[in-house]
Parts: C-alpha cells; structure tokens; sequence
C-alpha cells in the first residue's frame, strides 16, 4: 500500500504527521509513505530528518478576514491543486491523509479529483478552515477531542511521538537533571512557548527569575531559537536552550510546565502527568483554550490569559505551586492519561482501512 501524508507550516501539523508515519511502519512494514509539505516551513527540514521523503507543493496562506491574501487565494489554489495533482499522478497513492494547514487543502481536492480515498486528521478543539472542507469530501474523520464538531467525526486522540506516549518521567528524572545540569534537591519548572517560542512567554518569565531563585526553584527554560538569550545568573540554576530535541528528558526533569496550550502540547503534557500552566495564544479562533478545558477541569493544569501573564502574576501564582508537593501530585495525577496517547495506531488502523 502507498500512502501520501499532507501536513506542514507547524509543528502542531508536522508532529502527529510523523508520529501516524511512525505507527503506519510498525503496523504495515511493507507500506510505501510519502509526505507532502512546503519548501518553506518546518517540514521541510524535520520530514527528510526523519527518514520520509517530502514532496513540495506551493504554500496557501487560508485567510481569515478579507485581504490582499483574499484575493489572490483562487490563483495560489489553482496551482497548488495542480502540484498536488502531479504529485498523485506519479506516486499514485491508495490513500491521502491530511493533517490540517497550508497543505492540506491542495491535498484533499487533488485526491477527490482522483478518487483517492481520503482520511482528515483535526487537531484542535476547534477545527480549521482547511478540515472543515476535508470533512466534507470523506466519511474517514478524526478528531483529538471529543467534542470537536466535524462530520463523519471519529475521537481517537492525537497522534504523538512513541518516546512521549511510553514515558516514565520517575524512571528518568536523574538522567535528566544531569543532562541540563539541575540539582535533585530543589523543584524544577520547564518553560515552553511552542517549536517558535512565545515572546510574552519569555519576558514574563524572565522578570520573575529572582523570585524563582528567592523560593530555591530552578527554571529550564526553552525559548525558541529566535528568541533565545543570556541565562539570568541568581545563584540557583536557570538554564537557557533556544531549542530541545528530546522532550522527554525536559519533561522528566519538570516538576511543572508553564506552556501554550496547542493540541500536540496539551497532550504531550497531560499525557505524562506533568502538572501545567497553560498561556493560549492570544490570536486565532480561541482553540488552544479549548484545547485545555478538560485537563484545567479535571483539575491537571491552570490557565492564565497572555495578557494576564506578568512577572507579578508568576510570583504571587507559579512559585508557590511549584513549593507545593502535594498539590503537584494531586494535579500530576489528575492529569495523566484524560487523553489517550494510542492515537497514532489508532490514526494507522483508519489509514491501512480506508485504503484497502
């Protein structure tokens, strides 16, 4: 069987892209995978890093409100449909799955015109433009939350890498500590504003630094590449990285995690039992809060509006938590697994089906 996966612009996009090709191997050995992204974004660097090959088609920005974008939207889709096509005319896939994003709209009307059946893949709480028309054009629909409204919406969760999904943060949490250099004694907060990092994240972060040392609470602080910038120096360890590729020794190292709260993150997070303040973005349709209703709810997390986010706001809010034991087991524990983290087999099952 041949699938063709469409996915990129982000790694809210890309990451249960790879993490669903992973679960296709394991389950189908023989399965022929190829993506489908843009030469523009991030998945044109860590698509081939993971061993699948990458067909481009052009980028289309789905405007939200009318626009110069707006009015060129027709002639980007036109082309985009049309290296879209091509791309199914030579690897003649059994089936196209699409993930959302630039991406995936030229995907969907390329497999409807070839009769290629189709799965769509919503990862937020609230679905964007493109899979609502995804939804449309096919009876195989999956969701990451329950009560996303789609058609044809099956709820399988979202589909995350196997080195999250079978992590035991106790197991690891010295090795750990000694890859950033953190001490075993004192509490640690894991600060992440997503793949790009989040300014107003990191500001109000940074301003609190000496309250997090004032309290004995160490801070691993993850701001994006961009963004990223001279460690404060407090006397009590606060390491700076503008990137981290295995998440599973940051979260194992966390005691909490002050975050946004996109689908792949929500998961991830609640998925281990690690404790967390969400910050959504404050732009969009208001998905990422959305997104982590069900863990704040169940009782597994906090929510604090970006606006609302001040170095003050830390002091008076994250630092005592992060002092309070039983209150982060109690909220470790009211978290771990609300989301189920078999998404990425399930996702394969509903692929090899649908193209069978």
């Amino acid at each position: 069987m041949r699938v063709l996966l469409a996915g990129g612009g982000s790694a809210g996009h890309t990451s249960p892209l790879l993490a669903t090709a992973d679960a296709l191997q394991r389950l189908s050995p023989e399965v022929e995978i190829t993506c489908l992204g843009t030469r523009e974004r991030i998945e044109a660097q860590i698509i081939p890093a993971a061993g699948y090959p990458l067909e481009f088609v052009p980028s289309v920005p789905l405007p939200r409100r009318p626009n110069a974008d707006l009015a060129r939207l027709p002639g980007r889709l036109r082309a985009a449909r049309r290296a879209a096509l091509d791309v199914i005319d030579r690897i003649r896939p059994d089936v196209v799955c699409g993930f959302g994003g630039f991406v995936s709209v030229p995907a969907y009307l390329a497999a409807r015109k070839r009769h290629v059946p189709l799965v769509v893949h919503e990862g937020n709480t609230v679905p964007g433009i493109a899979n609502k028309l995804g939804a449309r054009l096919t009876e195989h629909v999956a969701t990451s939350f329950p009560d996303t409204r789609l058609p044809h919406a099956t709820y399988v969760g979202l589909p995350i890498r196997r080195m999250i999904a079978t992590l035991d943060r106790a197991a690891r949490r010295d090795e750990a500590l000694a890859a950033y250099g953190l001490r075993p004694d004192q509490p640690v907060l894991l600060v992440t504003g997503g793949s790009q990092g989040a300014a107003s994240i990191n500001r109000a972060v940074l301003g609190a630094a000496s309250s997090f040392a004032s309290a004995g609470v160490q801070v691993l602080h993850v701001t994006g590449r961009a963004h990223e910038t001279q460690a404060p120096e407090t006397g009590v360890p606060y390491v700076v990285l503008g990137y981290v590729e295995r998440m599973d020794l940051a979260y194992s190292a966390a005691d909490a995690v002050l975050c946004r709260s996109g689908s792949n993150t929500v998961t991830e997070v609640s998925g281990v039992g690690l404790p967390a303040v969400f910050v959504p973005l404050p732009i969009g349709n208001g998905e990422q809060a959305l997104n982590a209703r069900a863990v704040i709810e169940a009782g597994g997390g906090l929510l604090v509006e970006d606006a609302s986010l001040t170095s003050d706001w830390i002091a008076a809010n994250v630092v005592p938590l992060l002092l309070d034991s039983e209150r982060l087991a109690a909220m470790g524990t009211a978290a771990a697994h609300l989301i189920p983290l078999d998404a990425d087999e399930k996702l394969a099952r509903m692929i090899l089906e649908a193209g069978s």
